[in-house]
């Protein structure tokens, strides 16, 4: 209690000397105040720091000495069993053995500091923990003697189940003695039902106390927030001027186009479509464009950002203009506020393409279902999905041509975080198909393992994304590289990245309304065998443009910069 009452005592006085004494201070007193406020925190935690290295370096060693034993296992029992042995072209262990491979470039260095990486939600289960874990290996793979440090709230897990659950749900296996968890106890701070008005503002204030949560748990020497809480940067700037801050967007927390639709009357445009009407709605106007200029205030804090998508980094540069970070070494224009580095998100596409095969034959094996994979939350759109499905199911019903054929079914698979208005989500889905008439055809996976959605991935025909503006859309580029049609919303990463022509033909279908998919649906599932192959090819052609290496490499770019900074 203690603990929790000076945690919110002390964000308490961050925030009002920001906004009562920022008037009213020269710039120059009041860093003055928070990097004293910071001196502190670093004296206070200095003494934690040095327990979680060392524990770090005990972890590594005891590592390396049981992988020592069992190799001298396995050559005494070699020895033993020399008379049977036939030459299997096995090489022998090397350096690289050590549980951390090299880069794609074969590039490793001994920095060997401390990495925060700032994830309140690590074990969702999402693309965004997709793309933290596969940061977290490629930081590993490049400085193999670095400490990555989350900041997670998951305390129900510890380490190894974490990473247990992270090889199972994402396949991607992390050298466990250099993966710290570090857990906070303010996680409820940023959680949008803490905050039933002005959630976007209350969160971001929220993650202020988390941050400084943070911050009381270790001082890194390179922080980076891969969940969207700039707020946090501008905290650890303030706090800690040497300490280099970097940022992966997957998208901006407010953007132009969510005070534009503000004014739509489709109806399509996310949750707030047409929510500027009235003395109400132009309140709701006047906070966002507020917000909008506090969050690129912030955001120009930021040494290093990267972003998933076109899309995300149009918006950034927009919304945070240019940052204090000089432009003279910057020759590719990627990296600063101004001009972020386009980074996409990993995807496992060389397991999907060596597990899963695309030609006349396995086209055989493909059957009429429609597949979404996506967490069931409610900016997914799941609804447009099934409104959609149930119409393409009724005006099939009335073509005389299908009748004796099975009728098309429809996998919603996706995590839940549990104890959330998730599980209340998902209930009203089931209800919703219950409603529609298609209960029978639809099937709800929740929180399924990696094996289980590669087995859908293999025998689905039709890969489906609802969401309006979707940052980028891992799950979509799965559809590719597994060769299914992909039908998605005509917005965001998906309609400027993935799902594009790139010049030898289309590779899937966009919409927006529900009478737009009903008929895309239609459109995929009546082309001939030899279109289908020759559209799932193409698809899977474009998606190798989102490798796993690639991602790995533009990210170890841009975190090299910090590194370099933080020498």
């Amino acid at each position: 209690m203690l603990t929790f009452l000076s945690h919110a005592i002390l964000a308490l006085l961050v925030l009002t000397a920001t906004a009562v004494l920022l008037p009213q201070l020269p710039s120059g007193l009041l860093a003055l105040i928070f990097r004293g406020v910071g001196w502190l925190i670093r004296r206070r935690t200095r003494s934690r720091r040095e327990y979680v290295i060392a524990r770090a370096r005990s972890e590594e060693e005891e590592y390396r000495a049981s992988r020592a034993k069992d190799s001298t296992s396995r050559s005494q029992v070699e020895d033993e069993e020399d008379w049977e042995k036939v030459d299997t072209g096995e090489r022998p262990p090397s350096s690289s053995d050590s549980g951390v491979a090299e880069t794609e470039e074969g590039k490793k260095d001994d920095w060997s500091g401390v990495v925060g990486f700032f994830h309140p939600f690590c074990n969702a289960g999402g693309g965004g923990e997709r793309v933290l874990w596969e940061a977290v290996r490629a930081t590993q793979r490049r400085w193999p003697k670095a400490v990555c440090a989350i900041y997670t709230g998951d305390h129900e897990v510890n380490k190894t189940t974490m990473l247990e659950r992270v090889e199972n749900r994402f396949n991607i296996k992390l050298h466990a003695p250099t993966v710290v968890l570090l857990y906070l106890t303010t996680r409820k701070y940023v959680v949008a039902s803490s905050y039933p008005y002005m959630t976007l503002l209350g969160q971001s204030l929220g993650s202020l106390i988390v941050g400084y949560d943070a911050f009381t748990l270790l001082v890194p020497d390179i922080f980076i927030d891969t969940m969207g809480y700039a707020f946090t940067l501008a905290l650890c700037k303030w706090l800690f001027p040497s300490v280099p801050t970097g940022a992966y967007v997957h998208y901006p927390t407010i953007s132009t186009d969510m005070i534009a639709s503000l004014d739509d009357q489709t109806g399509v445009q996310g949750i707030n479509s047409g929510a500027g009407k009235g003395s109400k709605g132009a309140i709701k106007r006047r906070y966002w464009e507020f917000f909008a200029q506090l969050y690129g205030w912030v955001g120009r804090h930021v040494d290093v950002v990267m972003c998933n998508s076109s899309w995300t980094a149009a918006h950034i540069r927009k919304l945070w203009g240019k940052s204090k970070s000089s432009d003279a070494n910057n020759t590719d224009g990627a990296g600063t506020a101004f001009s972020p580095a386009v980074v996409f998100p990993p995807t496992g596409v060389a397991e999907l393409e060596s597990s899963i095969s695309v030609d006349a034959e396995s086209e055989n094996t493909r059957q009429p279902v429609l597949l979404y994979i996506a967490q069931f939350r409610p900016e997914k759109n799941h609804p447009l999905v099934l409104r959609s499905f149930a119409r393409f199911l009724h005006d099939r019903a009335k073509s005389p041509e299908y009748a004796g054929y099975p009728p098309p079914r429809l996998v919603l698979i996706g995590s839940v975080r549990h104890s959330s208005p998730d599980e209340t989500h998902i209930y009203n889905l089931r209800l919703l198909a219950h409603e529609l008439k298609i209960r029978d055809q639809t099937t709800f996976l929740c929180d399924a393992s990696w094996p289980a959605v590669l087995s859908h991935l293999g025998t689905a025909s039709i890969g489906v994304n609802a969401m309006w503006n979707e940052h980028f859309g891992i799950c979509v580029v799965e559809y590719q590289a597994a060769g299914l049609i992909c039908v998605t919303h005509n917005s965001g990463g998906p309609r400027e990245d993935i799902v594009v022509d790139l010049g030898d033909g289309p590779t899937g279908f966009h919409a927006e309304t529900e009478e737009e998919f009903a008929a895309a649906y239609e459109a995929a599932l009546t082309l001939s065998q030899s279109e289908k192959v020759e559209m799932r090819e193409r698809a899977r052609h474009s998606a190798r443009r989102f490798t796993e290496a690639e991602f790995s490499r533009k990210w170890l770019d841009q975190v090299q910069k910090l590194v370099d900074a933080s020498r």
